[in-house]
C-alpha cells in the first residue's frame, strides 16, 4: 500500500464530512431553506419542520458514523448516493454554467465520494488508530 494512501483517504473523508455537516446543520438552523430545496429540486412539496428535523437527525447519525469510519460499505455508500442524487437533481443549473458556478463544486466532491467508496478497504485511519485493510 502506498505510504500516504490512508492519510489521503482520511483527508477526503474529513473534507466530505465538513460539507455534509453544514448541509445537515442547515436543516436545524434554517429548516425552511431545506424545505425549499426539497421542493425545488426533488419535487417534495410541503415538508414540515418536524420532517426536516427527522431528516437532519438521521443525517447527523450517518455523517458522524461516516467520519469515524464505521460501517464503511454502508455509510460511504449512502453518502455517495445522497451526494450523487443532489448533484444530478441540480443538473439543469449546469446548463447555464456562468450563472451557477458554485454548483460545479459538486462534481469533484462526487469524484471524491466515489474514490473513497471504491478504496474504503484502504481507508484505515480512524479515531487516531490504524486498522488493517480487508481485501475483497
Amino acid at each position: 500500500m502506498p505510504k500516504y494512501l490512508p492519510l489521503s483517504l482520511l483527508l477526503l473523508r474529513i473534507g466530505i464530512f465538513i460539507v455534509f455537516l453544514f448541509w445537515t446543520l442547515d436543516k436545524f438552523v434554517n429548516p425552511d431553506h431545506t424545505a425549499n430545496v426539497f421542493s425545488k429540486f426533488y419535487a417534495l412539496e410541503n415538508l414540515g419542520t418536524s420532517i426536516v428535523y427527522v431528516i437532519g437527525s438521521l443525517q447527523i447519525i450517518l455523517i458522524f458514523s461516516f467520519v469515524m469510519g464505521l460501517f464503511k460499505k454502508w455509510t460511504y455508500g449512502i453518502v455517495l448516493l445522497l451526494h450523487a442524487v443532489s448533484t444530478f437533481a441540480t443538473f439543469g443549473l449546469y446548463l447555464t454554467p456562468f450563472d451557477n458556478l458554485l454548483f460545479f463544486a459538486a462534481w469533484p466532491m462526487l469524484a471524491a465520494c466515489i474514490a473513497l467508496f471504491l478504496m474504503r478497504d484502504w481507508d484505515t485511519l480512524s479515531l487516531g488508530k490504524k486498522t488493517s485493510p480487508t481485501l475483497s
